[in-house]
């Protein structure tokens, strides 16, 4: 299991002021208090080191924090401070540092200022208002020193921007989910699908993790232990989950529930967070009876936070996984058609969906091929919630990099295709043409991870924390 997340706080200052201004150190840490009060709100573990105002501070703190695990760092100037007592502190701890520039205030209160008559206490009130003054040396330092960094600036009580905060506070989550992430990959890559081929290594380079490589021969091996009580149970959610089509053959749901059963122990055993599956399976009985009756327990693992992309898509597995723990779903989809008419475009796919985000309850089809690939049996039928949704799609450059491509969207209502697939109607505020010209414009892979919600604020962070351009169409 994955440790939480783990945030270190610091403030910084000039240790010269303290004797120079009384009761102006105290002033700081109240307002340093605040943000660790704010952030702990967040239900998250912070390690706060106070305010850091010497060198000798700086190399302690950044072996501190290295050594409790802190996965960002937040720096809060709370006054003028030099360069030098931050740099040896963020390159110990070796972790993206976010800038809080945060003014205790709206504004000065200029007359009471101007008005008064102590020049030393005139100035400990203006240093009380300095925390945007060291920004540009912190700025220009961690630049020239190769330090990655970003800012927040605002005021130390406004709404919005807490609102900001708590997304890098998210992206942070989510970078460490993935961190953290073990992703099973079954089967082989869906021959001649050549925008789906990725090298796993570059995957490991950007999102970190494990990558378990599983052969269906597992899985297949696991359905023969299934017991006939557990495929009863495994029946009796399926019928509570799903609305079940009455053509469907009893044999098809003992079969489905019997795969449902051993894919649970099998994302047990490898402790697997999301699953890349495909395979032919000709020839062989035990492997075709496998991976044709796959789609309802991996819509079970999907909706339970183990996303499942078929067609051995590995990006896009990632891409569910992201959506997924930002709580906004991630299902499996592509666009395959445009109603001009309405200037929406239809998107779905079939195989497993996400039917935690499913508008209804989903249904489940029996189909008599499944197009393209191997066997025949039990599909999911399904839509996405009606409302603001957000696209996410991991993209293979040209260059060797990934690249994360965002759009948001509206789930609207209007008819749909009932062929047993998950779909869906799309607008766009850029409309349907446009979308799909800039889209393709981008040279992702024709799958993408679907998601309720606009959170493309929330995923432009964790691509900035992950060191991934990320692109917004809309």
């Amino acid at each position: 299991m994955k440790p939480g997340l783990t945030i270190g706080l610091f403030g910084i200052g000039l240790e010269a002021y303290w004797e120079q201004f009384a009761g102006l150190k105290q002033r700081l840490e109240g307002y340093l208090a605040t943000v660790h009060k704010k952030l702990s709100a967040v239900n998250i573990s912070v390690i706060d080191l106070g305010l850091i105002d010497n060198v000798e501070k700086a190399f302690a703190a950044g072996r501190e924090f290295r050594a409790a695990g802190a996965d960002i760092l937040f720096l809060y100037p709370a006054t003028y401070a030099l360069s030098s007592t931050v740099l040896p502190l963020v390159q110990r701890a070796k972790v993206p540092v976010i800038i809080l520039n945060l003014a205790p205030e709206a504004s000065i209160d200029y007359a009471a200022f101007n008005a008064m008559t102590d020049r030393r206490k005139m100035t400990g009130e203006w240093l009380a208002f300095c925390s945007a003054c060291p920004v540009p040396e912190m700025a220009n330092v961690f630049k020239r020193t190769g330090i990655d960094f970003f800012q927040v600036t605002g005021m130390l009580d406004d709404e919005e921007t807490w609102n900001e905060i708590r997304e890098w506070v998210d992206a942070a989550r989510v970078m460490k989910t993935m961190a953290y992430n073990r992703l099973g990959c079954m089967g082989h890559y869906y021959g001649g699908m050549l925008d789906t081929y990725t090298d796993l290594t570059t995957q490991y380079k950007y999102f970190g993790g494990h990558i378990e490589m599983i052969e269906v021969e597992e899985l297949a091996a696991l359905r023969k232990a299934v017991t006939q009580a557990s495929i009863q149970e495994r029946l009796g959610l399926f019928y509570e989950l799903f609305d079940v089509d009455p053509g469907y053959a009893a044999e098809d749901m003992e079969q489905a529930a019997i795969s449902s059963v051993a894919l649970d122990t099998l994302v047990a055993r490898h402790q697997l967070g999301s699953l890349a599956y495909y395979y032919k399976g000709s020839g062989n009985p035990d492997h075709e009876e496998t991976i044709s009756s796959l789609i309802l327990g991996n819509s079970l693992l999907t909706a339970r936070g183990v996303p499942v992309a078929g067609e051995y898509e590995i990006k896009n597995a990632q891409a569910m996984k992201i959506m997924d723990s930002f709580g906004a779903g991630g299902s499996f989809t592509e666009y395959y058609a445009l109603d001009y008419r309405d200037d929406v475009v239809l998107m779905g796919h079939d195989g497993p969906g996400h039917i935690a985000i499913a508008e209804g309850k989903t249904k489940v089809r029996p189909l008599a091929v499944f197009h393209g690939k191997t066997g025949r049996g039990l599909s999911v039928e399904m839509s996405v919630k009606k409302g603001d949704v957000t696209f996410l799609s991991v993209v293979d450059s040209k260059d060797g990099t990934l690249m994360l491509l965002l759009a948001e969207a509206e789930s609207v209502e209007g008819p749909i295709l009932q062929i047993g697939n998950t779909n869906s109607r799309y607008r766009f505020p850029i409309g349907a043409k446009r979308f799909v010209n800039e889209w393709n414009g981008q040279g992702p892979a024709h799958h993408a991870a679907v998601g309720v919600g606009h959170i493309s604020a929330r995923i432009e962070k964790l691509g900035k924390l992950l060191g991934m351009e990320t692109v917004k169409l809309c």
